[in-house]
């Protein structure tokens, strides 16, 4: 009797290790890049977080934010996807990560990790420790406003974001929600400085972005915005970016892309 039951025990061990298992769904990861079109040593990093998006790690989706500073637009070449805004959110990693001073390029993933951006080693091991940490879930929903009112700018885009789930966040923190519109495939023939004469492509170049809204200490919050999109920005390229950032400790608490092209 003990050697039939046993038997079955057996047997229905093997067919639950058997089963197959669910898909998980890979775990959306922001990986940020501070580079500029008058460095000489930001290329190789472009190419960087362009294969990182192309080929992720195993269990995790890249959402990318090439972000242009400003910085070297006095030396020889004005990158014309530069910001000012942008070199402030670098500073804002500077004082978080105890860097004597900002530089590119650079590269920060989940507002956790930050190393050369031309690193792809430490670009995949970062994004491997990422997955590891607490996320939220957080959905965005598009919707193309020209068709509802003649009186709107003719490419107003209606963003909605949805957080749930989001980590508690840290005590004495704040987390904000911020949106930004990127776009792929960018290409410059640069005539001056420190790249002239090369042909320098980008992914995911940072075209916009703003703080929405606050995340709600209970883990559910929403947000929504208007955001006109400029005339000469490829529709077809752009993807909407979101997530969820502690002020204090810059980390990611939750992140999500959606493409445009089938925005109606």
């Amino acid at each position: 009797m003990r050697r039939t039951f046993l038997t079955a025990l057996v047997l229905t061990l093997a067919l639950v290790s058997r089963a197959p298992r669910a898909a998980v769904a890979p775990l959306p990861v922001l990986v940020e890049l501070f580079t500029s079109e008058g460095c000489e040593d930001c290329p190789p990093a472009d190419k960087v977080l362009e294969q990182l998006i192309a080929t992720p790690v195993n269990g995790a989706e890249i959402i990318g934010l090439g972000e242009h500073v400003d910085y070297w637009d006095q030396l020889g070449w004005k990158d014309r996807f530069s910001s000012h805004a942008l070199t402030a959110r670098q500073g804002l990693y500077a004082a978080r990560f105890a860097n004597d001073s900002i530089y590119t390029p650079q590269m920060v993933v989940d507002g956790r990790t930050e190393f050369v951006g031309s690193d792809a080693m430490a670009a995949r091991r970062a994004v491997a420790k990422a997955i590891t940490q607490p996320h939220g879930v957080m959905t965005i929903a598009l919707n193309d406003r020209a068709a509802e009112s003649l009186a709107l700018q003719p490419h107003a885009l209606r963003v909605t974001l949805t957080v749930t789930d989001l980590p508690k966040i840290a005590r004495g923190d704040q987390a904000d929600i911020i949106v930004a519109v990127t776009e792929d495939g960018l290409r410059t023939d640069v005539k001056r400085g420190e790249n002239k004469g090369r042909a320098l492509t980008h992914a995911a170049v940072a075209r916009y972005m703003a703080t929405i809204g606050a995340a709600a200490a209970d883990g559910r919050s929403s947000a929504s915005a208007d955001i006109a999109l400029v005339s000469d920005w490829q529709r077809d390229r752009l993807k909407v970016v979101a997530f969820v950032q502690e002020r204090k400790s810059r980390h990611i608490l939750a992140a999500a892309s959606a493409v445009l092209k089938n925005v109606r």
